[in-house]
């Protein structure tokens, strides 16, 4: 208690406190609160973006062709000229120099927004189930989350809330995850609003030298958890609604148990302990110091990280830049990645053929129809509400309950969590994703199959 006293006695302190507290807990409340909207479930920063969304229906999808397109066209005119405001402002720089890879990736996003727009060229790209999918129905929501989530993240970065909660929950996150307490809070994000919202927390607090490579790639492809709302609508595609409490509860444990297994195997763990920049964490950082408890240590943390805040200008510089960097850099990579992703998904027998290998497994685990099944598997990597599509026509209830929790607890799907995590500097790449993926299937599969069991 005095030590906690003493962390807020001085005016200067106090001021502080002031500081941490207020725009945490408007942060807090955005980003966390659960409120009921249209009938859903939902937290304040997606009630914002579906706002957006009405307000600018009609022209979301022009926008966001516009932006992909002069993206494609604003890149390559950079790397011929290399006009001097360009490259003397490290932000815009960074933002229009790409690696070759990324180049690429962003060009063909360019090319493919303009055939599913206008709908030219082969159909395969601009069908509504590839192209039109991303373009249509994808974008123009990742669109409008960018924008608010973005401009309000700083509200939970900069003025002390995660250095609180991350010493409070160090001690569950670290035994557990072996993670910062601080990454209870990007799950928490992705769990009540989206998974967009959690990737964009995770790499900013990458960049900022808060999570390791390590903890990064954990915290962006174990715990970017769907959102409530997201899993009812896989779960009325299989025309099981009235199973959600115990769908939703099957979820939650072969989350978890992913969540412990994964981060121990091979390729993350093999990820390493050490900063963006390559530098090292001090050992002992999670310590708390003698004399404080656990809320004295978080409460000083977050007092003096409030204290570092210059002006409302420098936030709100800050947020303009997140939600600038989303946009413009990730939703051409969005568009790229996702109508390939849904191209090989639609018009080859790619994801099929991986599948068969899952038969017998299916068969071990006594799940009907098990041929049909292992159709939907792999087919989750293309995007997450494929799997769901394929199941309703499966009559077994345990089957098509079986795919749609796994759909969900797959977690990466290349149509927006993939290409996100792609997309940000969070240290992984597309085959590591993919494996990961497998890994996924393997370990929640057995756990999803038992809980169907034992309620059916």
């Amino acid at each position: 208690m005095d030590s906690t006293k003493q962390t807020v006695c001085s005016p200067k302190s106090k001021n502080n406190f002031w500081v941490f507290l207020i725009p945490s807990l408007i942060g807090l409340f955005l980003f966390m609160a659960p409120v009921r909207y249209s009938g859903d479930i939902t937290i304040p920063v997606a009630v914002l973006a579906k706002f957006l969304k009405v307000v600018l229906d009609g022209y979301l999808v022009e926008i966001v062709t516009t932006i992909i397109a002069f993206m494609s066209v604003a890149t390559i005119g950079y790397k011929l000229v290399k006009p001097s405001f360009i490259a003397n402002n490290s932000f815009l720089d960074g933002l229009l120099s790409p690696s070759p890879l990324w180049f690429a990736v962003r060009i063909f996003g360019g090319i493919a927004v303009i055939m599913t727009y206008f709908q030219v060229g082969p159909e395969a790209i601009y069908s509504g189930g590839t192209g039109g999918l991303v373009l249509s129905d994808l974008l123009p929501t990742l669109f409008a989350v960018f924008i608010f989530a973005g401009l309000l993240l700083p509200l939970l970065l900069n003025f002390g809330l995660l250095e609180l909660f991350g010493t409070l929950l160090s001690k569950i996150m670290r035994p557990v995850f072996n993670l910062p307490g601080r990454s209870a809070i990007d799950c928490m994000a992705s769990w009540l609003g989206d998974g967009s919202v959690g990737i964009l927390l995770t790499s900013k607090q990458y960049e900022n030298k808060f999570y390791t490579q390590r903890e990064a790639a954990v915290v962006g492809t174990t715990f970017s958890a769907v959102s409530i709302t997201f899993s009812l609508v896989i779960i009325a595609q299989v025309n099981l609604e009235h199973m959600f409490l115990p769908f939703y509860g099957a979820i939650c444990l072969a989350g978890f148990v992913a969540a412990i297994i994964i981060p121990r195997l091979p390729p993350l763990s093999r990820k390493k302990d050490l900063y963006i920049d390559g530098t090292a964490p001090e050992k002992g950082a999670d310590a708390i110091p003698a004399g404080h408890t656990t809320f004295s240590w978080g409460l000083e943390l977050a007092v003096n990280k409030a204290g570092k805040v210059k002006s409302a200008k420098t936030v709100l510089s800050e947020g303009v830049k997140n939600a600038v960097d989303m946009v413009f850099g990730v939703l051409p990579v969005v568009m790229a990645l996702g109508t390939i992703a849904l191209v090989i998904a639609e018009y080859t027998s790619v994801f099929t053929i991986l599948g068969k290998p899952f038969i017998p497994f299916l068969e071990l685990l006594q799940i009907p129809e098990a041929a049909k099944a292992s159709e939907t598997i792999v087919v989750g990597f293309a995007d997450m509400f494929i799997p769901a599509i394929l199941a309703a026509s499966i009559e077994s209830e345990v089957t098509r309950f079986v795919i749609a929790a796994m759909s969900v607890t797959q977690l990466i799907y290349m149509s927006e969590v993939g290409a996100l995590l792609l997309g940000s500097r969070i240290p992984v790449n597309i085959f590591e994703l993919f494996f990961i993926f497998i890994l996924r299937t393997v370990i929640t599969l057995p756990v999803i199959a038992g809980v169907a069991h034992l309620i059916f």
